[in-house]
């Protein structure tokens, strides 16, 4: 932890109960750091916060043309779901028109973070499938590139034609090689960088507009649909949808396990990126939240945003008993 800044507090009965430390970073559209706290070139996975990027190759390879993906599954591809009907059932159509079943899928089957669906399933004396998996989505966007490419199944293979190019797609729009990679939740390869370097990357997503390029094009895409379908990225009580909604439009906002988040704001043509270092997620909700509103792209009495900015912690009496805020001007 390195350097690392405190970014988050929890306090009971007016004492400082609990910290949490970690590292952020603003980009602007040339790169250039203009805020930071903490370490910028700290390294981390950024794990999911990275699917945008990973879904680069399905429109520049020309696969989703191909295919004639629409918006919703442009966004699922980016998406960490809940496991809903209305994620599920647009991966199984997906999935059904490749001619595919969930024997496809290289990630494992998971419990659907979503209530109704999880109980569905209980009712029924039923496991979850593959489907179910929050990453089904962009494991959708893989098979729709290896089947564009010809490729073979084991798409998760760090030698698979996919991944290499979606090594390169990394390393290049961060503008840094990656120092190591390691295994994700769903056994796909997801690559080590900068806090710095990510931010950069969102950045160039967020001015993608300003240029014409394939890659340009498949950055606005991407990040369109994620704006567009929020509800698809995430869920209806999840914090990436609710934080995009508080935006209005003008964030495309993912966060990663391990306490790792990114924005991408194209109307400043920034990007962020943070990393809580004990793996927290209120933290690093907390954090997205006050930098959100710190760029003004957020209202701090949102109630979408208070949520998570500065929320009150209740015991199971449904007491006060404290609550958790950024540090001292993180938002402001």
């Amino acid at each position: 932890m390195t350097n690392a800044a405190q970014l988050v507090e929890i306090w009971r009965g007016g004492l400082l109960e609990s910290t949490h430390q970690g590292h952020a970073v603003i980009c602007d559209d040339s790169g250039q750091i203009i805020e930071a706290w903490g370490n910028p070139e700290h390294v981390a996975y950024p794990r999911s916060s990275a699917k945008m990027i990973q879904a680069l190759p399905l429109i520049e390879t020309g696969a989703a043309a191909q295919a004639g993906l629409t918006s919703e599954q442009l966004a699922l591809s980016c998406a960490s779901h809940s496991a809903a009907h209305i994620h599920t059932d647009r991966v199984q159509d997906w999935i059904a028109t490749m001619g595919l079943d969930d024997s496809a899928f290289c990630c494992g089957p998971q419990v659907p973070g979503d209530k109704d669906a999880k109980f569905e399933l209980i009712r029924a004396h039923e496991g979850p499938c593959r489907y179910h998996n929050n990453c089904s989505g962009k494991h959708c966007g893989f098979l729709t590139v290896t089947r564009h490419l010809g490729a073979g199944p084991d798409y998760v293979a760090i030698d698979h034609p996919l991944q290499v190019s979606i090594k390169q797609a990394f390393e290049d729009v961060t503008e840094a090689d990656s120092p190591v990679w390691g295994i994700d939740g769903c056994s796909a390869p997801n690559h080590a960088t900068t806090i710095h370097a990510m931010a950069r990357a969102m950045a160039h997503f967020a001015s993608a507009h300003d240029r014409a390029d394939t890659r340009a094009k498949a950055m606005v895409t991407l990040r369109e649909a994620m704006m567009t379908h929020p509800e698809l990225v995430a869920g209806e009580d999840r914090a990436c949808t609710h934080l995009m909604r508080a935006c209005k439009g003008k964030a495309a906002i993912k966060g990663g396990a391990e306490g790792y988040y990114i924005a991408i704001l194209p109307e400043q043509r920034k990007g962020v990126a943070l990393k809580i270092m004990d793996g927290g997620t209120r933290a690093s909700e907390c954090t997205m939240a006050a930098l959100l509103v710190r760029l003004g792209v957020a209202d701090a009495d949102d109630p979408l945003i208070r949520r998570y900015l500065n929320p009150e912690i209740k015991n199971f009496a449904g007491l006060v008993t404290g609550e958790m805020k950024s540090t001292a001007g993180l938002a402001s």
